[in-house]
């Protein structure tokens, strides 16, 4: 059980650097983008294939970053100069990078059992310290990934705060009045894509290090994942600043990993049901706040409409007091 549980925690951690990307490109910019699906796989494509020919692991990581950039731009340059929907120029780049991340592999799976990756790098760096192999391993990929999530949070927190980040939160809000002050809302947008998909992609090379093989099919329902772990961070940790709500998504992250290792020990489920789980845990998530905020406004209605006729009996006691002191007078 706790075994499970700390791997729930280190998973949710790398793919909290995912759902950061999701959360720039689905709450920030407004842009429903569905390019995280294939970008995902291309970040594990170009990690898998480089650590596999001899790359160091650190700089193939880093190279799935700039590769999952280019491959946001593209889907913001889709969008903007094609002039095709966001959702669909979403899709048409996911089909696309199907194809590509098929290219850079090679094949459609690269194992990396016998490779030397970050994670490795980490467990040696363990023991060299005194630790042993197992303990080497844990506190290696926990301490590692809490310090990068923890980067990337302070990051997406200090980009949003400067004169670009500022202008995209704009232009998800209100691209008719940034526009109207003469920016470049097809360069924010793209750019912004372009943020967001790096991050995802150098998620996908984490976790493709971290289950040691990278498969074309591994980023099947990431969007998912990356919406499940913001909008549970979300309900939970609330989001009254942009510090708040980028630390509500990690702990979304690590909640979601979480709760379907626990479903998983479920005697009925397998492991193939991780799909559906995920789809209950995101309906969950979305119809639970929406039927607390209608019992909390039922609520508040029934509390001013009983305020309101206890006012109306205390007037209506008053005047006929008022009354009877009249003709008293009389």
């Amino acid at each position: 059980m706790l075994t499970a549980m700390a791997g729930a925690v280190e998973s949710g951690l790398i793919y909290a650097i995912m759902a950061l990307g999701v959360y720039l490109s689905f709450r920030i910019l407004d842009f429903p983008d569905l390019t995280v699906d294939g970008s995902f796989v291309t970040g594990a494509a170009v990690a898998a294939t480089l650590i596999v020919n001899g790359a160091n692991p650190f700089m193939a990581t880093c190279l799935a970053l700039f590769v999952g950039f280019a491959a946001g731009c593209m889907t913001g340059l889709l969008h903007t100069a094609g002039k095709v929907n966001p959702l669909l120029s979403g899709i048409l780049m996911m089909i696309a990078l199907y194809s590509v991340n098929l290219r850079i592999m090679g094949r459609s799976n690269v194992p990396l059992l016998n490779e030397k990756t970050v994670f490795t790098t980490f467990q040696e760096w363990g023991m060299a310290f005194g630790l042993d192999s197992a303990a080497a391993k844990t506190w290696g990929i926990f301490l590692s990934m809490t310090l990068l999530a923890l980067l990337f949070k302070w990051f997406t927190d200090w980009f949003l705060q400067t004169e670009i980040g500022l202008a995209i939160r704009a232009t998800g809000d209100n691209p008719r009045m940034i526009r109207s002050l003469s920016a470049n809302t097809n360069f924010l947008i793209v750019f912004g894509l372009g943020l967001s998909n790096a991050m995802v992609a150098f998620s996908g090379a984490l976790i493709a290090q971290y289950g040691a093989f990278a498969d074309v099919g591994m980023g099947i329902g990431m969007i998912i994942i990356g919406l499940a772990s913001v909008i549970i961070g979300e309900a939970v940790f609330g989001t009254k600043t942009i510090a708040r709500a980028t630390l509500a998504v990690i702990g979304g992250a690590i909640m979601y990993r979480m709760v379907v290792s626990l479903a998983l020990r479920v005697q009925f489920l397998e492991t193939g049901d991780v799909k559906l789980i995920t789809a209950c845990i995101v309906i969950l998530a979305l119809v639970v706040p929406q039927m607390v905020r209608q019992q909390k406004e039922k609520k508040r209605k029934e509390e001013k409409r009983r305020d309101r006729a206890q006012v109306m009996a205390v007037a209506a006691t008053g005047k006929g007091e008022a009354d009877v002191a009249v003709k008293r007078d009389l």
